[in-house]
């Protein structure tokens, strides 16, 4: 069993005892061991080797209850206790728990009161009206548990990028230093960046495929060897995530590069016009008719032989970037370099676990010009949100750790105010008037029907203190989805009121996504990339948010961070003004109402 297998076995019995109604220590030990296992660094069955059920006690939250019940299922496959358990309460209300607004006590109360036991059961009783009638139910509470039974639908069970770029890239590093060993790439959705992926795919470049093969079969914290061939391997780790590896000769990379990388639709693209040119192409090589074969060791030769501008991986998705790389008019996309800036930070003055002075070295020592601290909001109490009487006393550490850094770093006091239930800001005007940067954010109640969540966030758009909406829809990968936003009416709204959409790049969030990323540029809205650091390490995270960028076509010159401290300050000032315009130069459908007055020495607004 991997680490992932027994973490899903003792998250199972949590659930299950909970529906049963077991008192709730026991089935928190359950969770913090199926925590604990499913994050723990080493396979769990080298330590059940080396030292039994007593070595297992080294791993943390693992007593010595739950390490005999470790012993039990490596050595024999089952659990007794588990098994008894699943005799008492139906195994298949863990599914009946995966929708949103079910906890344990409604599983119960289901089961029990209606013999409801299965997801699709839960449905046809919500759909009849059924459900209503029971304590605590109603007919809002239905249509809930409706729309979350079908949004579980739409979970893909693949991997988070955040989860598995980090495993390609070590695995990346081990293969580039093996024997023989040309290049080494990632391929698929992972190379393409999309939000979530498959297996992990990996390609290299050797002549000599033996040492490369070995190196990949040969991992640490490998749980199964799926496959191992002469020029393909298939492995899964402890931890549930799948890798493959190709290996091709160095004169044939470029065309199983290209291929591998995809997308099937970016793909059937390009064979097309290899047809118009009498070519056929393969992961192997362009032919032509005669039989013989054009071969490419890289990729920039396989679009130029079809008389393409090389397409960026993370632009290949059959979204019209064929057409622009035929006219040779694809854009300069935006790189990490260009970023001089991160507006929306946290410290410990919130729920950041790093103090301002941390945070603004780490930043430094990344190469940004400019952080805003943006700690939460006074209503967001499980974040320790600040009032208005603390942000004045952290404007004097922030001025003070100004001083000590000179200026090597500007920083910005701001805020990510809460954007409240009943649309209001958590704030008044004249706090938010106080500040150098002000974002706003829906953190609660993202459950509300579409009209009135939409209208929260036009009416944070709308307040002429707001600087930049922070992850529009709220969305948490790939647990919670954003909320149920009327996204071209919030277009609509930055386009006419100025402000910044913000693409954030934490990777349980990537939102903005690509799509709607792409249509605010074209409707000349400004974008911000901000990681929501909440440590100094957060910093690292903004690759993500770049890979957001890149595949919605954005360039430099929509984004407000690229801009140094200076200019960044003009934009804040007079948002909205023509002098002080993000540079794709949004249209107006009216005239921004006059600039606001602030007290801060460091005043945006002055």
């Amino acid at each position: 069993m991997t680490n992932k297998d027994l973490a899903e076995v003792f998250t199972s019995i949590a659930d299950l005892l909970e529906i049963k109604g077991e008192i709730i220590y026991k089935t928190l030990a359950y969770r913090k061991a199926a925590e604990s296992l499913a994050d723990y660094g080493r396979d769990v069955n080298d330590v059940w080797r080396e030292g039994g059920a007593k070595g297992l006690r080294q791993i943390p939250g693992v007593g010595e209850a739950i390490a005999e019940k470790i012993d039990e299922l490596l050595s024999t496959g089952k659990l007794e206790f588990f098994e008894k358990l699943k005799k008492e309460v139906p195994i298949t209300l863990i599914d009946v728990l995966k929708v949103s607004g079910v906890g344990p006590k409604k599983a119960a109360l289901f089961w029990k009161q209606l013999d409801i036991i299965t997801l699709d059961q839960l449905k046809v009783a919500a759909q009849a009206g059924k459900l209503r009638g029971l304590p605590g139910m109603g007919e809002k509470s239905e249509t809930k548990i409706l729309e979350g039974i079908e949004a579980l639908s739409r979970r893909s069970g693949r991997t988070p990028l955040g989860q598995a770029l980090p495993v390609a890239r070590d695995i990346l590093n081990l293969l580039r230093n093996a024997q023989g060993v040309v290049r080494a790439e990632m391929a698929g959705s992972l190379r393409r960046m999309k939000v979530t992926v498959g297996d992990i795919d990996l390609l290299v470049a050797s002549a000599n495929p033996g040492p490369v093969m070995r190196a990949f079969t040969s991992q640490k914290d490998i749980a199964r060897v799926l496959g191992q061939g002469e020029t393909k391997s298939s492995i899964e780790f402890s931890n549930g995530m799948r890798a493959q590896l190709w290996v091709h000769p160095p004169e044939r990379f470029g065309t199983a590069l290209q291929y591998a990388t995809g997308s099937k639709d970016h793909n059937v693209r390009l064979r097309e016009l290899a047809l118009d040119k009498g070519l056929s192409l393969s992961d192997q090589a362009f032919t032509k008719k005669n039989g013989k074969e054009i071969l490419c060791a890289t990729e920039e030769e396989v679009y130029e032989t079809l008389g393409l501008q090389f397409v960026p991986p993370e632009l290949r998705e059959d979204r019209g970037e064929v057409q622009a790389a035929l006219k040779k008019q694809l854009p300069d996309l935006i790189e990490l370099s260009d970023l001089h800036a991160d507006l929306h930070s946290h410290s410990t003055w919130s729920d950041g676990r790093a103090s301002i002075k941390q945070m603004a070295e780490a930043a430094r020592a990344r190469g940004l010009k400019v952080l805003a601290v943006t700690d939460h909001s006074q209503s967001l109490g499980v974040t320790g949100g600040l009032t208005p009487q603390r942000l004045r006393e952290q404007r004097k550490e922030i001025d003070k750790v100004q001083n000590e850094l000179g200026d090597s770093i500007t920083l910005l006091q701001g805020t990510e105010v809460e954007i409240r239930a009943d649309g209001s800001l958590d704030y008044d005007d004249g706090v938010l008037a106080s500040l150098d940067i002000v974002i706003a954010s829906l953190h609660t109640s993202l459950r509300q029907p579409r009209e009135q969540v939409t209208a929260r966030l036009l009416n944070a758009i709308r307040n002429r203190h707001v600087d930049i909406i922070g992850h529009p829809t709220g969305r948490l990968i790939p647990d919670r989805e954003g909320a149920d936003l009327d996204l071209d009416a919030v277009l609509a709204a930055a386009k006419e009121s100025g402000v910044a959409l913000e693409i954030n790049a934490h990777p349980m969030r990537l939102d903005l996504d690509d799509v709607y990323s792409r249509r605010a540029i074209e409707m000349g809205i400004p974008l911000a990339i901000n990681t929501d650091a909440h440590h100094p390490n957060d910093f690292a995270l903004m690759d993500y948010g770049i890979a957001v960028a890149r595949r919605g076509w954005v360039t430099a010159s929509n984004v407000i961070n690229v801009w140094d401290a200076n200019r960044l300050r003009r934009w804040l000032a007079g948002r909205g003004d023509a002098a002080a315009r993000s540079p794709v130069k949004p249209s107006r459908s009216k005239p921004k109402p006059s600039p606001k007055k602030k007290t801060s020495t460091r005043s945006k607004r002055k």
